[in-house]
This record gives structure tokens, sequence and C-alpha cells, in this order.
């Protein structure tokens, strides 16, 4: 790991002599960062300090060199000058190669010269010209060229200490030199192979080859407001005559010279006052979206009709001037300003006397109800959030792709949810592609089968309810997973990885109980993790590593140590203990066993089992949005939320009903009823959450001449009355969810 260091005094990077190698050479990609300190009269390249082969990282980030003690680099630097580099023949070769017998020492340049390999992991070995490790290649695949994916160049397939093939495709040929500038680049997190995008045995394989992958986030990643001008909105008036005095750039939020951009496109603005408008809540097209929907004739003749307020309605320069006509907000029957987003409305003008609600090209329009809750004042943590649910829907949407129309049959009892999962998982003709159809055995005396999305979702919630309090995972809220023996004998792991993905495809919930460790063991490999304190669910180990970690003394540290030496030494982190600061590192080496080493064999079933479906593959690729549904439980519903979930298809113009429907959500969710936003949900759904693949089909509303509301949970479908007042929907609405889950229950 590369540590900042502790001391930022001037420095010069190219006159200075490295301590270790001799060279004034300032070349980062080859030989890590040089730096000297005046304070110490210290000059070092950070490979070189790295690949010696007498010292060692002993001190906390902030102290020495990279975390390399003062006292420790002094010390080397005697040790290596009383030997001689087998390549210059000058003295000071602090690196040794680690093959058996082979007593070659070399400076780490000389090194690179020679072709020697150093492995930037584990022990940080190296290996001579001679014993160096090679890559094995079969008769057919030497011989010829491609191109390197890199640098578009041709690489010969030899092989060669400049030449790496990619262990994971058969044509993926790689100069050494490109790789290394890849790999400094991209980091840990995003060096992958350019061919396949795999990324375990990609790294693993040019770690063992000598490519240094530095443990910190990409370049583009670091650099300071890299993405600044994609946040830039466009501020410029646009209409042919701008009356503000300042100039068509100038804004000022809150006031008639506030600039407004078109609706559709963005690109275009005007300043409230220069096109009529009386608020910044009203929605204005530019000349060339409404040309664009002028010309295909999608604006009715009604809504002409309202744009003729406007003396002037016979040329596309009114259109652009004057603001553009709003829907009504509020009915006689609803006093009240709505904090909801606007619903999806679905209209057909056949039947609508209230054309103006059609949208131009696929009959949906939106239609504001809130001049309180608006694009603009939505904080950036709910765009991200709501982001990525939107990306893991898609993601999952496109595995359900694989998904087919055959059935395989779960027999369950919900009394014992883990064994007749686990029996119906196991059946020979299980088939995590086949649509899956539940069968509740318990169900009153006889067995209830269901295929509909509503049963599934019901099994696998009791199921990640069952996992999460089960002995496979430990801890409180954000959970590990736990050493049980029994377990990995009969590959539950593996089991319960499966469950997890086919839940996540088959519109089950997720999990949400995963802890941080326990996702970036899957997403970046066991060994590229450091657990925390939080991670040890053991109160006894617990207690230890505190003990440890917060000893003030070094007789009291000793003391601690002999008190727990058995624990120790059967975890495998005996260590000498010669300073307080060594603390430090046997915390590490307990925290790295206890959490992560203890359980890599249940680690890899429970990734193995993740891989059904291709579930894992895309929560790599995707760590960010999957996060959000691992690790994180569902936000509770919102009135906001249902009002996006559903679609509004009017039969008739019927706008008092959209605004009951929007005042009731939001008398739901202020508590002024007594149903809940959820009961809502599942009135409809028959789940009372929504899955993180989202509903198929997806939830709709209709306003019909009938007299009770009725959830049509096949269709997803909320069919509700017409009423003449507010209280009068609000009292069937109760009455028939209250009733209807009252009965259900």
């Amino acid at each position: 790991e590369e540590f900042r260091m502790s001391k930022p005094n001037n420095f010069d990077t190219q006159s200075t002599f490295c301590v270790l190698c001799g060279r004034t050479d300032d070349c980062p990609e080859k030989y890590g960062e040089k730096k000297t300190y005046v304070g110490y009269n210290l000059t070092v390249h950070y490979y070189c300090l790295l690949m010696s082969s007498g010292i060692w990282q002993r001190g906390e980030e902030d102290e020495g060199v990279y975390g390399f003690l003062i006292t420790d680099i002094r010390k080397e630097v005697n040790r290596a000058a009383k030997l001689t580099c087998n390549i210059c023949k000058k003295r000071g070769a602090s690196i040794g190669c680690v093959a058996p017998k082979c007593k070659r020492s070399y400076h780490f340049p000389c090194g690179i010269q020679r072709e020697c390999i150093f492995q930037f992991m584990e022990d940080f070995r190296s290996y001579c010209w001679e014993h160096k490790p090679v890559q094995t290649l079969m008769d057919k695949e030497s011989g010829g060229a491609s191109q390197c994916t890199i640098c578009l160049d041709l690489v010969d397939h030899l092989p060669a200490y400049t030449v790496l093939k990619g262990p994971c495709c058969k044509n993926a040929w790689f100069h050494r030199e490109c790789l290394q500038y890849q790999a400094l680049s991209a980091g840990i997190f995003f060096f992958r192979c350019t061919v396949c995008n795999n990324k375990d045995k990609f790294q693993k394989e040019m770690l063992r080859m000598g490519i240094y992958i530095p443990e910190r986030d990409a370049s583009w990643e670091l650099e300071e407001n890299a993405y600044q001008d994609l946040l830039q909105c466009y501020q410029h008036c646009d209409v042919k005559r701008c009356l503000c005095k300042e100039g068509r750039d100038y804004n000022e939020p809150d006031s008639k010279w506030e600039i407004k951009r078109c609706q559709c496109c963005g690109s275009r603005g005007t300043h409230l006052a220069c096109s009529c408008m009386k608020s910044w809540e009203e929605n204005w097209e530019c000349l060339e979206c409404r040309s664009i929907f002028a010309k295909s004739g999608k604006y009715s003749k009604q809504r002409k009709r309202s744009w003729a307020t406007s003396e002037n309605t016979n040329g596309t320069t009114c259109l652009l001037e004057e603001p553009s006509p709003k829907s009504p907000r509020q009915s006689s029957g609803s006093q009240r300003n709505f904090l909801l987003q606007s619903p999806k409305i679905m209209s057909q003008n056949n039947l609508s006397p209230c054309s103006h609600l059609e949208c131009p090209a696929s009959n949906r329009v939106t239609m504001s109800l809130s001049p309180l809750m608006s694009n603009r004042n939505w904080s950036l943590r709910q765009k991200h959030l709501k982001k990525r649910r939107r990306e893991v829907c898609n993601i999952l949407k496109e595995l359900k792709v694989q998904v087919n129309t055959k059935t395989t049959r779960l027999n369950i009892n919900t009394e014992n949810i883990w064994n007749s999962a686990l029996k119906g998982f196991r059946q020979r003709n299980f088939n995590p592609t086949n649509t899956i159809e539940i069968s509740f055995t318990n169900c009153k005396n006889r067995s209830k089968t269901d295929t509909s999305a509503a049963s599934r979702h019901q099994f696998f919630q009791l199921l990640m309810l069952h996992l999460q309090n089960s002995s496979l995972f430990e801890g409180s809220s954000a959970k590990n997973l736990s050493l049980d023996f029994q377990a990995v004998k009969e590959n539950l792991y593996f089991e319960a990885g499966k469950m997890i993905a086919v839940s996540l495809v088959h519109g089950g919930p997720s999990p949400g109980f995963f802890s941080k460790t326990l996702f970036s063991c899957l997403v970046y490999g066991p060994e590229n993790v450091k657990p925390t304190l939080e991670d040890v669910a053991d109160v006894d180990v617990a207690q230890t590593i505190k003990m440890i970690k917060y000893a003030n003394s070094l007789s009291g540290l000793q003391s601690t140590i002999h008190d727990c030496y058995e624990f120790l030494a059967a975890a495998g982190c005996l260590r000498p203990i010669t300073a307080l600061c060594d603390k430090n590192m046997l915390v590490n080496d307990i925290l790295f066993h206890h959490v992560i080493k203890r359980i890599i064999s249940p680690l890899e079933s429970f990734r193995q089992g993740l891989k059904t479906l291709g579930v894992l593959e895309k929560i790599q690729m995707h760590p960010v949005a999957f996060s959000s549904i691992l690790c994180h439980k569902p936000e509770r519903l919102s009135a906001e939320t249902i009002c996006e979930l559903f679609t509004i298809h009017s039969s008739v113009c019927e706008n008092k009903g959209v605004d009951f429907w929007m005042g009731y959500l939001q008398d739901v969710e202020s508590g002024e009823s007594v149903v809940t936003l959820e009961d809502i949900l599942l009135f409809v759904t028959g789940v009372s959450s929504i899955p993180s693949i989202g509903f198929d089909p997806e939830p709709t509303i209709k306003f019909l001449r009938i007299r009770y509301p009725v959830g049509n949970r096949l269709l997803n479908c909320l069919e509700l009355p017409i009423t003449k007042t507010y209280e009068q929907f609000k009292k069937k609405m109760e009455l028939t969810i209250r009733n209807t889950l009252k009965a259900e229950r």
C-alpha cells in the first residue's frame, strides 16, 4: 500500500541520489515515486525501498517513509553496502533473488535492465534473470502477431520479457510497458483485462509477472473537478426579443430575470419575463422543439385554443414568446398543496374531451401537480439513490431474459422455510432459468399453488429473513459470513449465495444486510480488503483486540500478548514485539485472520453460489449500484415513491380523480388515514415493498364508473371509483383496503 509521508519538507526530485540504488533518475513508471527528505538527509525510490530484502514496514502510515522507519532504512543501507551487484559490479545491492541456493544480488534499476521479475504482492519476492517465472504457452499460441489492445500497435506472440499474455483470453497479448502504464492509471479497482473485462484472474497473473498495481483509486477519479463541466447548466436567453437590460446571459434566481430552460431539449433558455411567465414552475419549450411538434401534427385543437389567449396565434414566433399551457392542479374538493411529483398519465383522445393531456409521441404526458417539489429542489443524494436503483433494476431485467416459461414447482412450508427451500433448490429438476411456481403446503391444511410474482416475493422475503438470522452470518445489522463447520460440510454457503442470486433475478427482495467488508470481499477479493473492529462479532475476540490496540506501554502490551498467547498462536498471528507501535500490525493481523482468512472456504462457496444467473459478475462490474441494495435496507415507502410507481390510464377526463388520489397519498403519508402506503401497495400488487427488479407488469391506475376500488394483482392494476368529493373517495379507499387485507390476514 502507498503511504503518505510524515514530513512534507522541501525536497528536490532531480539532483539527489537514491540511498539504495545510487541513481538520480526520476522515473515513477519504472522506479516508483522518488522523494528527498531534507530533514532526514534521505532520498529514495519507492520501488527500491519496497523490494529491498532486509526491510519491512513496521511503522504507521504517518511514520518514517511510506511506513518504513528511518532507523530501519539506515540499517538496510548499511547491510546493502556490503553486497556487490551482479550486474553493474557496484556496491549497495539491496535486493536478492529468492530462489533456493541463488546468491545473486542487484539494484532495482539494474534488475529491470536485466529483465528480473519483482512481485509487488505478499512477501515482495524478487527473481533474477535465471530463476524468474515465465508464462507457459501452447505450441499453437507461439508465433504470429496481434494488436495490443492498449497501444493498438502490433505485438509478437513470443515468450519474451517485454510481452505478456492475458490468462483469461485466448488472443489477449500486451506489451509489458503498456500494461504497467495501464495499471498505474487504473489502480487496483479498475485494472482489468481490456478484452474480456476479467479482474481477479488477470490481476493475479500480472502481479506474478511483475506488474505493479497501486492500491488506490483510478487517476481519473482522483482528478479534482474532473467532471465539473457536466454540472454546468445552460444560462442564456434565446427569445427573439430579450427584455433584460443586463443582457441575455444575466440570471437572477427567484426573480423575473431567472433563466428557464426548454423542458424538451434543455439547450435553449429564456428569462421568465421575456416569455411572460409568472413562476419558474411553468413549462416552456423553445422554438425548435415547438416547430417539430407543430409539423408532426401532434398538438390538438384544444391545445391551440388554450394558446389563443395570446392575440397572435398564426406564427411560431408567438409560440416561442408565450408560456406553455398548464393543466389544472387542484379541484374544489381537494384544497391542498401537493408535495408530490407528477404521476404518469395515459389518456386516449378518442375517449377524452380534454385532449390537452395527450402526449405527442406515445400518449404519455407528465402532469405537474406540485410547485413545491420540482427537479431543481431535489437533493443530490436523492438523485444518486434513484439513479443507482434504476441502474440495478435495468441490470436485473437484463439477467431476467434468461428466465423461460417452463416452470419449476417448489413445495414450501412457511413454518420450516429453510429446509423446504433447500429441498426445492436441490431437487434434480430445479433450474434457475425456469419460472418458479410456489406451492404453500401449510396453507389451511391444503396445498395452495400460485405462479404469481406476489407468492414468489413472499417466499423469497421469508427466505431472506431466515438467512439474515441464520448461523451462516454473524453481526448485528451489517453482517459478515460466520464459520459453521457443519454448514461448510453440507455446502450451505453455496446454497445461500445461489438463493440470493435467484431471489434478485426472479423478483424477490434483496438481502440488504451485507457489511461493507463482506461486499468488498465479493467485489474486490478478500486479499484487497482491510476489516475493522466493527466486523468482529465475537465479544471475547473483540475485547482481546481492544486490549492490544489500546495498550499504552510496551510492558502492558507484552503482558496482554502473554495472556492470549494460545489464541494468537492458533490464529498464526504471533510476531516479535520490540516496540509499542508493533501493536498496530498485530491488530491488523488478528482482524484479517478472524474476519477474512478464517472464513475463506465459506466465502469462496458463497461467491460460487452468487455466480448463479451471472449475478456476481454484474455485482463486480457495478459495485456502487449493487451496494445500495445489498448493504442497505430499502427506504420506507413515501407518497412520492408511490406516485412515481403508478402510471395513470384515464379513459375519461377526470382531473379531480387524479387530485383525489394524490391528496389521499399525502394523507396516508402524514398519518391521517387508517391504512399505510405499504397497505396500498399490498392491495394492488400483493407485496408490501418494491422489488429490486421492479414490477412486471408495471403498476397502473384506471378511473372507472365503479362503486369501490379494485386491486387486480394479476395486472398490478388499481381501479379507482369516480367520486364527486374527496371525502367520498377517501372513505371508499380506506374501507375497501382495510377490509380486504383484514380478510387475507
